[in-house]
């Protein structure tokens, strides 16, 4: 493995390691993907992050970017060919706002709805309620717009886009019977993109001490799906 290629400590099903792993591969940046298993972490990620959670991208310079936002955004400085960060209506800053939303009381009605059992002490019911009225609000928002903030996909629909599909999989039917049409095509759509695709390879726990695997620009994959660089 060329020690030149930035390190991505991921794990596949995770909404922020998700994120990252979409904007590195739109950006076209190849790196080495270690996949972890967190009942199990790594030192090595340890070592290059006491904070232990995924995403962790360590550059080759030493730099560590902890953030899954960081990540995004350091991705697209190198390259950002699909305008990610130049959305048709408004600013960078204004993405980052509904993000921030998205990460903090959406994420937090979110997970003690996904997991009840973790938060005996929170009121599943209530906490849907907090997330329906976001979600709603953003179903307005998509009502006059085909993505977030205008005509293409930018930041805020894939920075957001893998929460709103883990919140949409707590209960599918439940899901479709609600009233947000817009924002139910919006998931279905990003859903179904050949990126999204791309970056939810199965790949296997990487092991300390090994190479992890090459994910090159198209696609993260390779022809094959062996990992292996052309």
């Amino acid at each position: 493995m060329s020690p030149a290629l930035p390190v991505l400590y991921s794990f596949r099903r995770c909404p922020y390691a998700m994120r990252a792993r979409l904007a590195l591969a739109v950006s076209g940046q190849v790196c080495e993907l270690r996949e972890v298993v967190l009942r199990s972490k790594p030192q090595a990620l340890l070592r290059a992050s006491p904070k232990a959670t995924v995403p962790v991208l360590v550059l080759p310079s030493g730099q560590v970017l902890e953030q899954s936002l960081d990540i995004m955004q350091w991705a697209l400085a190198q390259h950002d060919p699909e305008a990610w960060l130049a959305p048709t209506e408004g600013t960078l800053g204004d993405m980052l706002a509904l993000i921030a939303e998205c990460d903090g009381p959406f994420k937090h009605a979110l997970d003690r709805c996904k997991y009840p059992n973790r938060y005996p002490d929170a009121d599943a019911t209530a906490e849907r309620a907090t997330a329906m009225v976001w979600l709603g609000a953003l179903n307005i928002r998509l009502a006059h717009i085909p993505h977030l903030f205008g005509m293409h996909a930018a930041l805020a629909d894939m920075a957001i886009a893998p929460f709103v599909r883990q919140f949409a999989g707590i209960d599918a039917d439940w899901w479709q019977a609600q009233p947000w049409p817009c924002l139910q095509a919006w998931l279905a759509r990003w859903q179904d993109t050949a990126l999204l695709a791309s970056v939810m390879h199965k790949w296997p726990a990487w092991v300390e001490g090994t190479d992890g695997v090459a994910v090159p620009a198209a696609g993260y994959g390779d022809d094959d799906g062996d990992g292996t660089l052309r």
